[in-house]
């Protein structure tokens, strides 16, 4: 169960940081890499919080990094072929 809660806590932090990202569109991509950088670091002190392990909660982060990754890609996919 914990490892469901980290999940989804986690999916929340990935979406916030889209959100940042969108609202910082016209930011130097250097500031985009440093913001990532953050949100990853909150991400794994979420994570490690609650599941007590440093191997378990890098593992969990990357998961649910590859989940919404893939999941930001298909959207984006669906709406250009949406759009062309």
């Amino acid at each position: 169960m914990k490892v469901y809660a980290v999940l989804l806590l986690q999916l929340i932090i990935w979406s916030g940081y889209t959100l940042i990202e969108w609202l910082s569109k016209h930011d130097h991509p250097i500031y985009n890499g440093i913001m990532f950088l953050v949100f990853f670091y909150l991400a794994i002190i979420i994570g490690n919080i609650i599941m007590k392990s440093a191997r378990k909660t890098f593992f969990i982060t990357i998961l649910s990094l590859a989940i919404y990754g893939s999941f930001h890609m298909t959207m984006s996919f669906i709406s250009f072929i949406w759009i062309s």
